[in-house]
């Protein structure tokens, strides 16, 4: 009787495994350009507005106007460093940005410290990356946090739905105080802040100017909030939507039409391609006792079977060591969805940094997020896409 009910277990447990392969799939679809984008606009993918009038509908508020001037006095608080404790670490010391006044003394303060020389900075230092392309956050005294989190990238995510890793923040603004108070960020506590500043005759001047009550640390949040809204990036893809057909090459369409058909937009999605939602990393479980690996159908939309084996590996919950411990929003491996914009200049990738080859990153996430093996051709593909994300900050004239 023990036998037989083990074997019943055990034959549901292959059939659930199995089912993603057993069910009919739809023949798979050759999309013209003009259908690639009409399915791709539909399911909320959006160009990033070139036009003032457009950026001012995304991300204006009636509790914050932007201003010429508000986002002047943001920009200048971003690059200062006397938000810190020790006055050595600004905004852009994790989120750097090519535009930075002060970037010889950081990019060398950052390459003398012992983690730069396995990272990916040493190489791309003047990347649009807004990140700091280290495995980890380095803070004030040069401290690294303990969760070996990985800085996610600052750009575009004004218009994200979620930031942290643990999808614990809803606004630009709301990310401002954190990272200011943080011991081992910026570690600078309000009344502090507002000592500093209204003891610096230019900012106090230019608070007055611009907000009626003076140097308040509302008003600190208020101008950074304003000036990360402006970190926009526009690309080839943007291009694309607005009805450029040449913007992209045939490949990187290839690799969007594996994007949308394969399931990637399921959880990179909206006009930030990520950022809009909290989900589960990884969906498969990393050693899972039945291993059935699939390949993308090269007839239907959907997966054939390529292995079926099982797995006698010790369990892990990830694909790479796990470094810092961190298991997202309340230890259930739930994770804001990174933005992919500009993503092949934020390397490394996943929440501690594991991972530093994108080649790698899209093949991990094809095996234990989508359960599915895939090509070398189809990882081309899909990274000359993720090439197409690539852009620079847009200069709105209007607040230049």
């Amino acid at each position: 009787m023990l036998r037989l009910t083990f074997l019943a277990i055990f034959i549901i447990v292959v059939w659930i495994e199995l089912l993603p392969y057993i069910i009919p799939n739809k023949p798979k679809q050759l999309y013209s350009d003009d259908q690639l984008r009409e399915i791709a606009l539909s399911r909320g993918m959006q160009p990033i507005p070139k036009e003032y009038d457009r950026f001012l509908k995304l991300l204006d508020s009636k509790e914050n106007p932007i201003t010429k001037e508000k986002v002047a006095l943001g920009r200048s608080l971003y690059f200062d460093t006397i938000l810190s404790q020790d006055k050595t670490v600004s905004c852009a010391s994790c989120h750097m940005l090519k535009k930075n006044p002060h970037n010889k003394k950081q990019f060398l303060d950052d390459l003398t410290h012992p983690q730069a020389k396995t990272d990916c900075m040493v190489c791309h230092i003047k990347d649009e990356s807004g990140s700091d392309r280290l495995s980890t956050a380095i803070g004030v005294g040069a401290k690294t946090a303990p969760n070996h989190l990985n800085t996610p990238t600052i750009l575009n995510s004004a218009l994200a739905k979620y930031r942290m890793w643990d999808g614990s923040l809803t606004s630009s603004k709301a990310a401002v105080a954190p990272m200011i108070h943080d011991k081992y960020k910026m570690n600078l506590s309000a009344q502090a802040v507002e000592t500093r500043l209204k003891n610096n005759q230019r900012y106090k001047q230019t608070f007055e100017k611009i907000f009626s009550d003076g140097v308040t640390f509302e008003n600190v949040c208020k101008a950074l909030d304003v000036y990360q809204k402006t970190l926009l990036t526009r690309s080839a893809y943007d291009r694309f939507l607005e009805g450029d057909n040449a913007a992209m090459s045939a490949e990187a369409k290839r690799g969007f039409r594996n994007f949308i058909q394969l399931g990637c937009k399921g959880c990179h999605t909206g006009i930030t391609v990520g950022g809009q939602t909290i989900q589960k990393f990884p969906t498969r479980n990393y050693n899972h006792i039945i291993d059935v690996t699939g390949i993308f159908s090269t007839q239907y939309i959907g997966r054939d079977v390529a292995a079926f084996d099982f797995n006698v590996k010790p369990y892990s919950r990830y694909p790479f060591e796990n470094k810092g411990g961190f298991l997202g929003k309340n230890n259930e491996q739930l994770f804001r969805v990174p933005i992919l914009r500009n993503v092949t200049k934020t390397s490394p990738y996943f929440h501690n940094g594991a991972v530093f080859d994108l080649r790698e990153a899209v093949r991990i996430m094809g095996k234990y997020q989508l359960s599915m093996e895939l090509t070398e051709i189809q990882i081309d593909e899909i990274v000359a896409f993720l090439k197409s994300l690539e852009g620079d900050v847009v200069e709105y004239k209007e607040l230049q």
